[in-house]
């Protein structure tokens, strides 16, 4: 049954304007969108107001990898963990560990070499998971000869690998020298040979962190190639190896690589147009195809991807990113998917040197809107088929199935429900037996993880949505989850966290890695737990937009209406609304704060909440009774610096100490917080020992035994991180001697011995027993990963992670 935008519009109580959007910005068709429940028709209405998600995590994420000057250098984790090696060789070897946690003897955590046990068996560190909601999944590899072993590239932790098709997975190296995994291949003549990527180059923003290519010979043992550890190499969007193993190229936001020696030491540029995807012919290794990452051109290479020519195409001029894939059946035929505006299809039948537009049309006669709003994000294309060339499938936001080689497109997945395949694809690989009749299997890679078609041709062929049958999540421990924050309750010992792209999500101890649960949907942001009441959580969306949970953390969001920063939904308008002043944050309403904005609890007064976004605001009611007209009420209590607040903290003990960070490295501190109008004080920029960073503050932490010392993290591949005072800001010692020149996020102070202090960084966690005068000179856990926040349960660590999940540690014992 088709349906009309004013039929949708009555059905949805929405306006017959926002159906359009809707439809291009989620892309889905009315017939689908028709079956959303209420709720998840809001929040995508919600999602409008925020078009650019994926670009606005990537530009937060880079914002704190900034530099003073404003950079982020090239190579500059890898250098910051050579430098540490070079450290550890010339000194004592470590202890086994340091203010109880495991940090040797061995050294293999920085040394990047391979671990004897995953990071989730290590002694002592416990993995919370979650082991049922996986993460962003940009790489697939299959073993030929024996399907069941797979391995995955993830975007924040890692590459994982499962010996029995997904039943289980592990990670290959916890200390990989790059965890952040932008694309996987397998050598097709030697199957035991992979290459990783690293660094993810599909942003319309600056490349963030990447280490070049690594490769295993082994599928176990993973080391750097170091010639691709430079500039060209930052962010490594593809692979592709000649099906003789002698030729690899590499396509980077740089341009395209080739090398052809067997130790992968040369490699030249043969192309300088950003790329995202290349391919080998299947059946000719002279033959290559190559798609722009951003500047809506394809090329192709007859001399084994020595030269390059730009492809030719009819109709309409093309734009944005350019995915492609040849047909199995006949690589004659290779199809490219089209960013456009929501994506359109071209065909080539002469191997990639011509392309003709193809129809594109969905069910009821539209152009189809397959790739949505943010084709340069999520943009796959499938042709794997040997017995139909026509057959092709195409992932965006959801997949869509084509019978007749790109005319008429159908939907086979529907993101918003929960036996579904997870929103934004980037992988689509065909099992290695796929012959098209006996065996239809095919993987996928998205940002919820690895899920699995076993029949492909009868997989989401429902008459109407949600088309659910046939899929399979195989995100079974596939701990590759992305936290930005998280908060536990020591009355209840239940978690929140709030997860990229995947919600706030809740942890019941009594359920275990694979019972964690979505109590609000979205990005989730910063956290909060109320210590005196177990029922009482606090989560964000993106931009300061606090919500509010009462039940434990035992049921999602259904209206929206858990929200306290002020926005509602007005039946009125059917549409969102803000509450009138003050009942709402203005700075979330005008989205002036950052992507994932700072909020906390007074630890002193669970009814005071404190938010930054460019002005610090306060609620001393925060659990007050929330409607339509009103909530709790919010005060700027710290006027615009011109730069947003990124770190703030309450003394434990004195409400009225309060410290607050900035994006441009600021910071201020006042002694009367609790009054109507505090008065601040900027601190760190007079006297003989200064603050000196001038970049992004990731964190302030107040010493619970002596409130006058608080020590302050900076981001960027500096050298000096982390700050101490003694004095409440009159001066300032450096801290960070020896840790690794990478982002300092997160610090804690042990409960009870206020001398060990234990720092999160972009590449794990440290710990020290001197106040921090000298840290452990490596970490055996819990991984190779960003640690963005660390929080206490009683004397229990909670780390956690952004791209392995979560992990905690006994320390009462210590």
């Amino acid at each position: 049954m088709t349906i009309s935008d004013a039929q949708l519009a009555r059905a949805k109580n929405i306006r017959i304007e926002q159906v359009p959007l809707l439809r291009r910005s989620r892309g889905a068709t009315n017939e689908t969108l028709h079956g959303l429940p209420d709720a998840a028709i809001r929040r995508a209405l919600r999602r409008l107001n925020h078009p650019d998600l994926p670009n606005a995590r990537r530009l937060f994420r880079l914002e704190q990898e900034r530099g003073d000057d404003g950079t982020v250098p090239a190579h500059a984790q890898g250098t910051a963990l050579d430098r540490m090696r070079a450290r550890l060789q010339s000194g004592e070897p470590p202890s086994a560990q340091t203010a109880g946690i495991p940090t040797g003897p061995t050294g293999e955590g920085l040394a990047g070499g391979p671990t004897p046990t995953a990071g989730m068996q290590l002694t002592q560190w416990e993995w919370l998971g979650p082991g049922n909601i996986g993460g962003r999944t940009r790489g697939i590899a299959i073993h030929p000869e024996d399907p069941l072993k797979i391995w995955a590239a993830s975007a924040g932790g890692g590459v994982w690998h499962t010996r029995d098709g997904g039943g289980q997975w592990a990670p290959v190296d916890d200390f990989l020298g790059n965890l952040s995994c932008s694309c996987l291949t397998m050598d097709p003549s030697t199957p035991t040979t992979l290459y990783v990527g690293t660094g993810e180059g599909f942003s319309n923003s600056d490349a963030l962190r990447g280490n070049g290519v690594f490769r295993t010979t082994d599928g176990v043992d993973w080391a750097p190639l170091t010639a691709t550890q430079t500039a060209d190499f930052r962010a490594v969007t593809r692979i592709a190896v000649s099906r003789t193993g002698e030729v690899v190229l590499a396509a980077t936001t740089t341009g395209l690589f080739r090398c052809s020696d067997a130790e992968r030491k040369t490699w030249t540029q043969v192309l300088d147009v950003p790329v995202g995807i290349l391919l080998f012919d299947p059946t000719d290794d002279k033959r290559a195809v190559a798609g722009a990452l951003d500047a809506g051109a394809a090329f192709v290479s007859s001399d084994g991807g020595q030269t390059w020519q730009t492809a030719t195409h009819e109709s309409k001029p093309w734009s944005g990113r350019v995915e492609l894939a040849y047909a199995a059946k006949d690589p004659a035929i290779v199809y490219a998917s089209v960013q456009m505006t929501s994506g359109r299809i071209w065909r080539s039948t002469d191997g990639g040197r011509s392309y003709h537009l193809r129809k594109t049309l969905d069910s009821s006669g539209h152009v189809a809107d397959y790739l949505g709003d943010q084709g340069w994000y999520g943009n796959a294309v499938w042709a794997g088929d040997p017995t139909d060339e026509n057959l092709v499938v195409l992932g965006g936001i959801d997949l869509w199935r084509s019978t007749d080689g790109g005319d008429h497109l159908t939907e086979i997945s529907t993101w918003w429900h929960g036996r579904s395949v997870h929103a934004d694809h980037h992988a689509i690989v065909s099992h290695p037996s796929y012959d098209g009749t006996d065996n239809r299997t095919v993987f996928f890679g998205n940002d919820g993880g690895v899920f699995k078609a076993d029949d492909l041709a009868r997989t989401g062929t429902e008459p109407q949505a949600p088309f659910v049958d046939g899929w399979t999540e195989l995100d079974n421990n596939y701990g590759v989850t992305q936290f930005f924050s998280g908060a536990g309750s020591r009355l209840s010992g239940k978690i929140i966290g709030g997860a990229q792209d995947n919600g706030t999500l809740c942890f019941d101890p009594g359920t275990g890695t694979e019972g964690w649960q979505q109590i609000f949907g979205g990005d989730g942001g910063w956290c909060a737990s109320d210590p005196d009441d177990p029922d009482v959580f606090y989560g964000e969306y993106v931009f300061l937009n606090i919500h509010r949970n009462t039940d434990g953390g035992t049921s999602d969001d259904t209206e929206g209406d858990r929200y306290i920063s002020g926005q509602f939904w007005n039946n009125d308008i059917r549409d969102w609304d803000w509450k009138p002043l003050p009942f709402h944050i203005p700075d979330a309403k005008n989205n002036q704060a950052l992507f994932i904005a700072p909020f906390a609890l007074d630890p002193n007064n669970s009814d005071r909440l404190l938010a930054g976004g460019l002005s610090l605001w306060r609620t001393n009611n925060a659990k007050a009774t929330n409607t339509a007209a009103s909530g709790p009420s919010w005060q700027a209590v710290k006027p615009s610096a011109g730069s947003k607040i990124s770190a703030l903290a309450v003394a434990p003990g004195n409400s009225d100490l309060i410290w607050v960070g900035h994006v441009n490295g600021m910071l201020f501190r006042t002694v009367n917080g609790t009054a109507a109008t505090p008065s601040w004080e900027r601190v760190g920029v007079t006297g003989p020992s200064r603050l000196r960073p001038s970049r992004y503050c990731t964190c302030v932490t107040v010493d619970p035994q002596d409130l006058e010392t608080a020590f302050v993290a900076f981001g960027g591949f500096e050298p000096d991180n982390l700050w101490v005072t003694h004095d409440g800001g009159a001066r300032w010692t450096q801290l960070a001697q020896s840790l690794p020149d990478v982002p300092v996020r997160a610090v804690a102070i042990h409960p009870r011995r206020t001398e060990l202090l234990y720092c999160g960084t972009e590449v794990g966690l440290f710990a020290s027993e001197d106040r921090g005068v000298t840290w452990s000179p490596t970490n055996e856990g819990p991984a190779n990963c960003s640690v963005d926040q660390l929080f206490w349960m009683d004397e229990t660590l909670v780390s956690v992670t952004h791209g392995r999940g979560m992990f905690r540690i006994d320390l009462s014992t210590v």
